[in-house]
C-alpha cells in the first residue's frame, strides 16, 4: 500500500506549467474586465462621450429653463401670460413658451432644445405674484 500525502504537501509539491500560467493570466484579465465594466463603472470612450454629451444638453436645458422662468416672472404682464399658459393645452404649453421667446437666450437664433418643457413645468408649479387689476391701482383702498 502506498501512503497518500496530505493536501498541503501535494499543493506545495505541485508545479504549474507555462500553459497553466498563461491560461490563468487570461482568465484573470477577462474576469477583471467583466467585473470592471459590469459593476466597476468602467465605460468605453464612445459611451463616455455619449454620457458627456447628454449631460451637457441636460445642463444647458436646465440653465435655459431657469433663465426662461426669470424672464417670464419679470415680464410686464406675467400674471396674464401665466393665465394664458395655464389655459393652453398640455401638449402645446412648450410651444407657447417657445413662441413667447423666453427660452431663446440673447444672441441665439433658436430656442434651447427641451428647455421649453422644463420652463413650462416650473412656471405651472411656481407661485408668481398676482398683478393688481388696473381699476384698483390708483385707489388706496380706504373710504374717505
Amino acid at each position: 500500500m502506498t501512503k497518500r500525502s496530505s493536501l498541503s504537501t501535494r499543493w506545495l509539491d505541485y508545479r504549474f506549467s507555462k500553459t497553466a500560467y498563461f491560461w490563468s493570466c487570461v482568465a484573470c484579465v477577462i474576469g477583471t474586465m467583466v467585473i470592471g465594466f459590469a459593476w466597476g463603472g468602467w465605460m468605453t470612450a464612445g459611451a463616455a462621450k455619449r454620457f458627456a454629451d447628454n449631460t451637457t444638453r441636460t445642463a444647458l436645458a436646465q440653465l435655459a429653463a431657469s433663465y426662461c422662468v426669470a424672464r417670464f416672472e419679470h415680464g410686464a404682464d406675467a400674471a396674464a401670460e401665466l393665465a394664458a399658459l395655464k389655459k393652453a393645452e398640455p401638449w402645446d404649453q412648450d410651444g407657447f413658451i417657445r413662441k413667447g421667446g423666453w427660452v431663446t437666450p440673447p444672441g441665439w437664433k433658436a430656442p434651447v432644445a427641451a428647455a421649453a418643457d422644463i420652463c413650462a413645468q416650473q412656471l405651472l408649479t411656481a407661485k408668481l405674484p398676482l398683478a393688481k387689476p388696473a381699476a384698483l391701482e390708483g385707489k388706496s383702498g380706504k373710504a374717505g
